[in-house]
């Protein structure tokens, strides 16, 4: 742990984790790193991870370095040595969790998307605001943002690099729903996932499109699609195998979207276009994205994070071109805290990333981004995708849009108040 120039460790931030799956070991990862690699104003203190099943909870938190297991999410909120509530459960818990833990004068992280509806979402503002009135920080957990190269791409959109924007476009393509024998997990139960590709990673590809434009958007064109309607119970499976074909009682109801395809205007007038699927053989996390303005164009691809491609439409046409940044020098934003120009970060980085933001938040009282008012203007992008998908592809547009906040691009304290006003 790095020390304060007078010797002194900082003072302790417990922290309480519900839920210890794959977000769950991701965000552990990023608490015991931050400290270990930023000079923090306080020190991560991995108090408590709660889940349901006692055995598992308790191998989750000797795996990932929790000082306690808890089998109820209650519990771990009351526990003294909890300031702040990390929300990694499915998304059909988040508000109850994050609510009760905000009530309880903790600090909130939540894991993205924000809630399952519109309607959630705004009873978690709600509570964020009151609690902010109390000196309580929430945060939603977009991790995206915190990849060096996007945060860098931010700081060149803000700084008019590109000039007024014209286009972006975002497709968020995995395969690991392809097989039509994979099984039917939560993911794929709307009540608790709340929507499918849509929500899983639309959500990541709407909030970074706002992110670095800088603007919401303000409508959209959609359609959805899901191919694999039946898939097998987890139970039929662990059992060994299935019983019967697809109307046997082994099989149950997919009741989310395995695709969405949607198109969008920004609050500027800038068209988007967004491709969300689990369903695209051979994609395994290919998250792309490219923005065109009148001056230059960004483009980057998750599966290479640590590049981001610039063209310079203003340099004569005679050497102008996509030049390739490699986003590994210390002047790069998180990059102080790293290894020698370089030497590449991965996904796990981004979570320390997002833990160090949010221990800076903690510590100056600055509201952090994205807050619970970006993670619900998702939520409405969401909400005015389904709807427009429900009414073939009938232009939509989004409830009540506010600005995104561009906070965590970069250098301490890397938080800025979120920017909450309607685009007029």
């Amino acid at each position: 742990m790095e020390q304060t120039e007078s010797g002194a460790a900082p003072p302790a931030l417990g922290i309480g984790m519900v839920g210890y799956a794959f977000m769950g070991a991701a965000h552990s990862q990023g608490w015991r790193t931050a400290g270990r690699v930023f000079d923090l104003p306080l020190r991560p203190v991995l108090a408590a991870v709660a889940g349901r099943d006692a055995t598992a909870v308790r191998a989750a938190a000797r795996r990932h370095g929790w000082a306690a297991a808890e089998t109820d999410w209650r519990a771990l909120i009351a526990r003294d040595d909890v300031q702040l509530v990390d929300v990694c459960t499915p998304g059909d818990s988040h508000a109850e969790i994050a609510v009760a833990a905000l009530e309880a004068g903790k600090h909130v992280l939540c894991e993205k998307p924000l809630a399952n509806s519109v309607a959630e979402a705004e009873t978690m503002v709600a509570a964020a605001e009151a609690a902010a009135a109390r000196g309580q920080i929430a945060m939603v957990g977009f991790n995206y943002r915190r990849v060096p190269a996007l945060s860098y791409a931010r700081q060149l959109i803000a700084d008019g690099r590109l000039g007024t924007l014209r286009h972006v476009r975002v497709t968020y393509l995995q395969d690991w729903l392809v097989d039509p024998a994979f099984p039917l997990t939560w993911r794929l139960e709307r009540e608790h996932a709340g929507s499918g590709a849509l929500g899983d990673l639309g959500a990541h590809a709407v909030d970074l499109a706002q992110f670095l434009a800088g603007e919401p958007l303000v409508g959209v064109s959609a359609l959805t699609e899901t191919f694999v309607r039946k898939r097998p119970l987890l139970a039929g499976v662990a059992a060994g195998g299935l019983a019967g074909g697809a109307g046997s009682e082994a099989y149950g109801q997919v009741t989310v979207d395995d695709a969405a395809l949607f198109t969008g205007r920004l609050a500027s007038g800038a068209l988007a276009s967004f491709e969300a699927t689990r369903m695209a053989s051979g994609r395994k996390n290919a998250l792309r994205l490219e923005l065109n303005g009148e001056h230059g164009s960004l483009a980057f691809d998750l599966e290479r994070l640590n590049e981001l491609s610039f063209h310079d439409h203003t340099e004569p046409a005679v050497s102008a071109g996509f030049r390739r940044i490699l986003v590994t020098e210390p002047d790069h934003p998180y990059l102080e805290g790293w290894w020698p120009p370089g030497h590449a970060l991965g996904y796990e980085h981004t979570f320390a990333h997002q833990a160090r933001d949010l221990v800076h938040a903690v510590a100056s009282g600055i509201a952090p981004a994205p807050s619970f008012a970006d993670g619900l203007q998702v939520q409405r992008v969401l909400a005015a995708v389904e709807e427009s998908a429900g009414n073939n592809a009938v232009y939509t547009p989004v409830g009540i849009p506010v600005h995104p906040s561009a906070g965590g691009s970069a250098g301490p304290p890397a938080v800025t108040p979120a920017d909450t006003s309607v685009p007029s």
